[in-house]
């Protein structure tokens, strides 16, 4: 079965970069925040079944996912969680 990877970039002061990630990445990222940091269970967007690979329906998520991720770097403004710092690859850009 074919799945979607969403591109997402990521920017924090002058660091701006990408990450590569499947919805259900960011659906595992998003339950660990949840039970630990006790984020908003709703600031996820939803899972969406039909038409999940069309063209615009991709675009829109890959949006969604965006502002869901620099959300979460607002919440965490002087440092992220662990597993969200993981899941960003800051040790790969962030020095």
């Amino acid at each position: 079965s074919s799945f979607q990877v969403y591109i997402i970039e990521v920017s924090v002061g002058n660091h701006q970069w990408t990450v590569k990630h499947r919805y259900s990445d960011f659906h595992d990222l998003h339950e660990k925040l949840v039970s630990e940091k006790k984020i908003d269970k709703n600031l996820l967007p939803p899972k969406k079944i039909i038409g999940k690979n069309s063209k615009s329906l991709v675009e829109k998520r890959q949006k969604e996912l965006e502002v869901y991720l620099q959300t979460l770097l607002v919440k965490f403004p002087v440092t992220a969680p662990k597993v969200l710092s993981h899941f960003l690859h800051f040790h790969l850009y962030v020095s």
